[in-house]
């Protein structure tokens, strides 16, 4: 069967939606995104925050779900955090869940004041890796009405060692982060590729495929300092103070399925919850199939 990939730069533009680069602050730091936006609306819009898979940029995932969702009546940013893609940031590849967490904070603020959005409506949505960073985004503002999650990636730091080889091993990868935080020179590695074994993502698809994820705007790249404030986050914590209406999108087949079950068992808010038969983790970010299908469960959501 031939599967159809979808995404920003291998699907024309979507019909009725457009598009405009916007810029705002994040804690003194200047970031980039793009804001789709259904054509000729009138009135105030509902808005979605859309954020992506860890190292990614907003021309990935993030921004193919946020057209897809401008193509639903949504008014949708997807945006690069600090130190990633187009945005400013001295601290450059590093996947810091605080600061990222602070960054969607930042796009909520920086929503709220568009005359164009209805305030009163605003969502965040999570994809893989953000999914933590939204739950908490979420669980800590007013501003946000309603959380989906879609591939969700939720560990704690005892799931982290299952993932990463053990205690031994995830004890050595926060002793490298330690010791390129103290570094004079930035250590950064490739993230993906198909033949450097040091790469986080070795031989990973999407990642590694020029009509998938490896684009242009794509970084392709991993500071050593992210392995301790990654292994050590704890996206669980969240689900004890998430109140808002939460939609979990998920399968069996995705990278950790046991994170979206823990969380959804673990939180007090309301949730629903679809599971999708057969789908990996990176069918979930271009497949056009799943990809339309979660937009429409989350538009209507």
């Amino acid at each position: 069967m031939l599967v159809q990939r979808i995404n920003l730069q291998n699907t024309p533009q979507l019909d009725g939606v457009t598009q405009r680069d916007v810029t705002f602050n994040s804690n003194g730091v200047e970031l980039k995104g793009t804001l789709f936006t259904p054509a000729n609306a009138t009135g105030p819009l509902p808005a979605a925050i859309v954020t992506g898979a860890w190292t990614t940029v907003k021309e990935q995932m993030a921004g193919t779900y946020a057209r897809e969702l401008a193509g639903r009546g949504f008014a949708a940013l997807a945006f690069d955090f600090t130190g990633w893609g187009a945005s400013s940031g001295e601290d450059r590849y590093k996947e810091d869940p605080a600061t990222k967490t602070a960054d969607i904070l930042a796009a909520a603020e920086f929503m709220t004041g568009l005359d164009e959005i209805n305030s009163d409506d605003v969502s965040g949505v999570g994809l893989c890796a953000s999914s933590g960073y939204m739950a908490a985004a979420v669980a800590d503002s007013p501003v946000f009405k309603k959380l989906a999650l879609v591939a969700a990636w939720l560990h704690d730091p005892a799931m982290a060692e299952a993932v990463y080889g053990g205690p031994e091993s995830v004890a050595n990868l926060i002793d490298a982060s330690r010791a390129a935080e103290q570094s004079p020179q930035p250590q950064i590695l490739t993230a993906a590729s198909t033949t450097d074994n040091s790469a986080p993502m070795y031989q990973a698809p999407y990642y590694t495929e020029e009509d998938r994820g490896l684009i242009a705007e794509y970084d392709n790249k991993f500071s050593v300092s992210t392995w301790e404030p990654w292994l050590t986050y704890d996206a669980q914590a969240s689900a004890d103070w998430l109140t808002e209406p939460t939609l979990i999108i998920c399968s069996e087949a995705a990278a950790l399925p046991a994170g979206a079950h823990a969380y959804a068992k673990r939180t007090n808010a309301p949730v629903r919850e679809i599971w999708l038969d057969d789908v990996n983790q990176f069918d979930f970010y271009d497949r056009a199939d799943i990809v339309r299908q979660s937009a429409d469960a989350i538009a209507d959501f």
